[in-house]
């Protein structure tokens, strides 16, 4: 009989340890989004030595397709740290959003309703600029591509994070002070909290979306919002040449199901409205069905560990928040880091989790109720169909629900 590869047998000889190089800072950021290096720009600057840690090639991170729409206090917020010099330049401004149903279309100017807009600015733009900033102009130490990321110790005062090095195979660890994982949905450092003192509250929309990249110049000069017995559609603008449309399918769709044909067949049938500018069609250079559920880890810290973004939450595109979420996470965590080395005030780090959770519910709640405004019409339910429309109605028609409607869209810099 052969035996079981995963017994060792009683001649085999025990692995060798691999040998761990010992090293030194103050925080080690998880993670290279958004969150992870706006926190290493704010630490920087500061100067507060940190680490950042990235399982991902540079080159990767800096092409990964991901969210575009940026709410205006993120932006006056990374302006006024000196992170948004390229995006001013290079940004597209939207001041409306259109939406369209029952073979109408409808503008709602949310700038002239909130005094807001929306900034147009690809997160892969983003990341490069941070990046750059971080690396190359402000000559902060990230590692790219490394392997079997391993957080140790965060209840206690020597927090650590293990990894391996992908050039030369050595295991290192990095003894720190704090660790903050931004390391997203998918990372390690969210397993890290224990399940006692920590709970994952969730939403399933029921619903998926397929995502779309299009080589084709948007269509209309906003985003449009299809509401359609067929399921919702979507139009974002990416740049002059490339649009985001998004079409709702059965949650765990195959991608494959959906052939170029079909795709623009839907997407001219549930966008369609009188008076408005027909779709230009394009090349599909991406197709992925999106799992449409929502979540949040609570508390996001715990001993030496704080979470920040996806890590921490996850919102589904519905109301384009979860890049803005995760820079609002890292700014309150940022500063709170730099007041802990610069004035030895703790406050900031002991009200993090709180002072964040007030706004991720906030979104959270947002998200929930334009998903019934999204899907009631396809929902096969007249009920909800029924007060989709009357939440619609009311947005559209009354001047006091318009303007909750925009402070939440655009996400105002107020916590309640």
């Amino acid at each position: 009989m052969t035996a079981d590869a995963s017994v060792p047998s009683a001649t085999s000889q025990p692995a060798t340890p691999q040998p761990v190089t010992p090293q030194r800072t103050s925080v080690v950021v998880v993670g290279a989004g958004p969150a992870g290096l706006t926190l290493a720009n704010i630490l920087r600057a500061a100067s507060v030595d940190c680490v950042v840690l990235e399982n991902e090639s540079r080159e990767f991170v800096e092409q990964r397709p991901r969210a575009g729409f940026l709410e205006e206090w993120a932006v006056r917020a990374l302006d006024g740290r000196g992170l948004a010099d390229r995006l001013l330049q290079n940004t597209v401004v939207h001041t409306e959003c259109e939406f369209r149903l029952a073979g109408e279309h409808h503008r709602f100017p949310y700038a002239d309703v909130s005094g807001q807009r929306h900034f147009v600015y690809p997160q892969p733009l983003l990341v490069t600029d941070l990046v750059r900033e971080y690396a190359d102009v402000r000559g902060g130490d990230i590692r790219f591509g490394v392997r079997d990321v391993e957080p140790a110790g965060i209840d206690t005062d020597r927090p650590s994070v293990a990894y391996t090095d992908p050039r030369t195979g050595e295991r290192v660890r990095l003894d720190c002070d704090f660790i903050a994982g931004c390391d997203g949905a998918r990372g390690v450092t969210r397993d890290c909290l224990p399940s006692e003192h920590v709970t994952i509250a969730r939403h399933d929309f029921g619903v998926g979306w397929l995502a779309l990249l299009a080589e084709a110049p948007p269509s209309s000069d906003c985003v449009v919002f299809g509401i359609h017995p067929r399921g919702f559609a979507g139009h974002m603008a990416r740049s002059p040449q490339v649009t985001r449309y998004y079409l709702e399918c059965p949650p765990g769709d195959d991608p494959d199901n959906w052939s170029h044909e079909r795709v623009w067949s839907e997407l001219h049938e549930r966008l369609a409205a009188d008076g408005a500018p027909p779709l230009i069609e394009g090349k599909l250079i991406e197709k992925r069905v999106l799992a449409m559920h929502n979540y949040v880890v609570e508390p996001m810290a715990y001993g030496r560990l704080y979470l920040a973004g996806d890590s921490a939450h996850l919102l589904a595109p519905i109301g384009a928040k979860g890049m803005n979420l995760a820079i609002h996470d890292s700014l309150l965590l940022g500063d709170a880091f730099v007041a802990h080395y610069g004035k030895g005030d703790e406050s900031g780090l002991r009200g993090y989790s709180a002072a964040c959770l007030r706004r991720v519910w906030q979104y959270q709640e947002f998200s929930q109720w334009l998903s019934e405004v999204y899907h009631g019409a396809s929902s096969g339910d007249p009920f909800r169909a029924g007060v989709a429309r009357a939440r619609l109605r009311r947005t559209l028609g009354s001047p006091a629900a318009a303007a909750g409607f925009a402070e939440l869209f655009l996400g105002k810099d107020t916590d309640y």
